[in-house]
């Protein structure tokens, strides 16, 4: 790593993580969640954790999980990588609240302490070095928000959890409410500086391709999720650089994914406007899925320069493909035309959710 935007980053202690993590999604196989798609394809257990084991010995130290990938089945193959290696050598990010099980809320006092405990034990370690909360729903009136903050200043008290993160989106609207057609898309100022108060997070999570209305990057007094870190003192996460894969052109409008596979949840006119936007990277660098997943990475690590960029990964193959792109820099009229052409695909992919009914799911963050 050469360029200036690929040194360390700062996750949560004194010291630096490789900037580009793994996402965990991938290896936790199909998986289904209240009737959506959770999960990605079949991988053979074997090479799961030999891709984990191939991206630590490549430098990442930072790997990203939820109880949602493969309903525990990523968590136990993180465990199996984290058995053969040294456990201060790794940090483990780990996402709750999507899935709740028969509890009353996800943030209820028992539940959180129940699902730290299980990932726990499907992860074989004592501590989770960051808990992300997949969302800020606390019940009506934020009924349960005084018993998860309570909960969670429990469990960093006990060593059961270093560091507390938050999911936010990418655009905050000012004002004390997104209201409308914003309303569960947008977070307001008011409203997430009011968590930070409360919960203390030290991480913010966020998504590299906002699939948002466009309205919102224009917003007067709107803020974006890097600023409102910087203001808090937070480190940022961004997961999805690759937008699960469709960023590397593979995946046309005729794609078919099997049920449980995330990627399912793109339409065929959302994979068609991807498709098309893509048109003019494959002009410049090919049709190579390769180069393309190491145009978009460097991209978002050139974007995000503060930010751990979470890539998920199913093979030993495509993690030696996206650690070896980092040793081949980008130039300026490289990144420039990459940054035209995503910020069309980002920008049309916006508008054709802002037409639609409601946003698809697509990731585990509520």
């Amino acid at each position: 790593m050469t360029a200036s935007y690929l040194a360390p980053r700062r996750l949560i202690t004194e010291r630096t993580e490789h900037p580009l993590g793994v996402g965990c999604r991938p290896i936790g196989g199909p998986a289904t969640y209240q009737g959506r798609p959770a999960g990605w394809a079949e991988v053979a257990d074997g090479s799961a954790v030999e891709a984990l084991l191939r991206a630590h010995e490549l430098g990442a130290t930072v790997f990203d999980t939820s109880d949602v990938y493969g309903l525990g089945h990523s968590q136990r193959l993180l465990g199996r990588m984290l058995s053969q290696l040294e456990r201060s050598s790794v940090r483990i990010t780990c996402t709750v609240g999507t899935y709740k099980g028969t509890g009353q809320h996800a943030y209820s006092a028992l539940n959180l302490f129940r699902q730290v405990e299980q990932a726990q034990e499907n992860l074989g370690v004592d501590c989770l070095d960051v808990l992300v909360l997949a969302h800020v729903n606390f019940g009506p009136q934020d009924r349960y928000l005084d018993e998860a903050r309570d909960t969670l200043q429990a469990l960093r008290d006990s060593g059961d959890v270093t560091a507390i993160g938050l999911t936010v989106p990418a655009t905050l609207v000012a004002g004390p409410a997104a209201a409308g057609p914003r309303a569960g898309r947008w977070g307001s100022q008011m409203r997430y500086d009011f968590l930070v108060e409360q919960l203390g997070p030290q991480v913010l999570s966020t998504a590299a391709v906002p699939l948002e209305p466009s309205f919102g990057a224009s917003a007067a007094g709107a803020e974006s999720v890097f600023s409102f870190a910087r203001r808090h003192g937070a480190a940022t996460m961004v997961h999805e650089p690759l937008l699960h894969g469709l960023l590397t052109g593979q995946y046309g409008p005729g794609a078919v994914f099997l049920p449980g596979d995330v990627r399912s949840q793109y339409t065929p006119a959302m994979r068609r406007i991807i498709h098309r936007g893509l048109d003019a990277l494959r002009d410049r660098f090919g049709a190579d899925p390769r180069t393309l997943a190491r145009i978009a990475l460097h991209h978002c690590l050139r974007q995000r320069p503060d930010s751990i960029v979470l890539a998920g990964v199913s093979s030993a193959e495509q993690v030696d493909e996206n650690f070896a792109g980092l040793s081949t820099e980008v130039s300026e009229d490289e990144y420039l035309l990459a940054h035209r052409s995503l910020s069309m695909v980002y920008a049309e992919l916006a508008r054709h959710a802002e037409s639609a009914e409601s946003l698809p799911r697509l990731s585990k963050r509520p």
